[in-house]
């Protein structure tokens, strides 16, 4: 069973800058069993997601569906839209007056005026899996297993910087999402992985190397079906994660009560796995319901799109461990 869009009032918002909305309209999808029947999970999309993760035109197909390994025939599946996506054609201009946390904050009204009080499961890569640590870190009761993927419970310099960058193509260029999705690839692939599908070949009815077609391709392609308010949006809430609590240590994500599942990508450019194992290592000392796991790849970030018979091996036995009422 697949919902189509329904909305939630979020009345008397204040943003942790301070900023007030009247009233927000948080928009969501639903897969699989009916609310109220099953475990639910709660899949929080990346940078140019949506809350289609399945199903025709579903960006995560491959991993949610029957049979699959999060299978909708056991599971509520629920995502919302990050406000601003414009996914429901819903944007916001003050883009600059959100982090993270006050998604994580949406997410977890959402999920009360839901009536949900516990999830089996958040799931979500890269800026949705930031947002999922923002969420237990504000309830760390909420679920039971919290799975990011190819994220961090911080954004680090590194990050900051490419951010950064982003934000000076999409306020400063004549084709900004066109721009700045061109740079965005060298962020979310690696050299090797380059190498092995270009090789230096060039694309003799252009005549320019085939690299280059590639990346123009990308940056028509977003172009044509994202909008720059929710570009700008996306990219401020992916530097600010955990921004709210610049002294905050690994320590504080001990107070968390679900089973961690870190999965990180070992040639992962932007948000590096080196970050994902120093804080297994320091969680591990201290809980025992904390996982690493790797994908191995020549494909950098977007790893966590490609390799899906690694992600569905590492991913699936937590899903098979749910107990499902008969």
């Amino acid at each position: 069973m697949t919902t189509s869009l329904q909305f939630i009032k979020v009345e008397s918002f204040t943003t942790h800058s301070g900023t007030q909305f009247a009233d927000l309209s948080l928009s969501y999808q639903t897969f699989g069993k009916p609310l109220g029947t099953a475990p639910v999970v709660l899949v929080n999309h990346a940078l140019t997601g949506n809350s289609n993760v399945t199903g025709e035109g579903g960006w995560w197909s491959d991993l949610i569906g029957p049979n699959k390994p999060i299978d909708t025939h056991r599971f509520t599946v629920l995502a919302f839209n990050i406000p601003g996506n414009c996914f429901d054609g819903l944007s916001i201009d003050k883009y600059q007056e959100f982090i993270a946390k006050d998604i994580a904050v949406l997410f977890l009204n959402g999920l009360n005026q839901l009536k949900i009080e516990q999830l089996y499961a958040i799931i979500g890569g890269s800026l949705g899996g930031g947002i999922a640590w923002e969420m237990v870190l504000i309830d760390p009761s909420i679920t039971e297993n919290l799975i990011p993927i190819a994220t961090d419970w911080k954004s680090t310099d590194w990050l900051i910087a490419n951010c950064r960058i982003q934000e000076q193509f999409l306020e400063n260029s004549s084709q900004p999402i066109h721009d700045a999705r061109m740079h965005a690839m060298l962020c979310y692939r690696t050299p090797e992985s380059f190498k092995q599908r270009f090789d230096r070949t060039e694309n003799e009815q252009l005549g320019i190397f085939n690299i280059e077609s590639w990346l123009l391709h990308h940056g028509k392609k977003l172009q044509e079906r994202f909008q720059l308010s929710a570009y700008k949006m996306m990219n401020q809430l992916l530097k600010t994660i955990g921004f709210d609590a610049s002294y905050r240590d690994v320590g504080e994500l001990t107070k968390i009560e679900a089973n961690i599942h870190i999965i990180g990508v070992d040639s992962d450019l932007f948000f590096l796995a080196n970050e994902n194992r120093e804080t297994y290592k320091s969680l591990v000392k201290q809980k025992s319901n904390v996982h690493y796991h790797e994908i191995k790849s020549i494909h950098g970030h977007d790893a966590f799109l490609i390799e899906y018979d690694q992600l569905e091996a590492i991913v699936s036995p937590i899903f098979k461990r749910a107990k499902i009422a008969a």
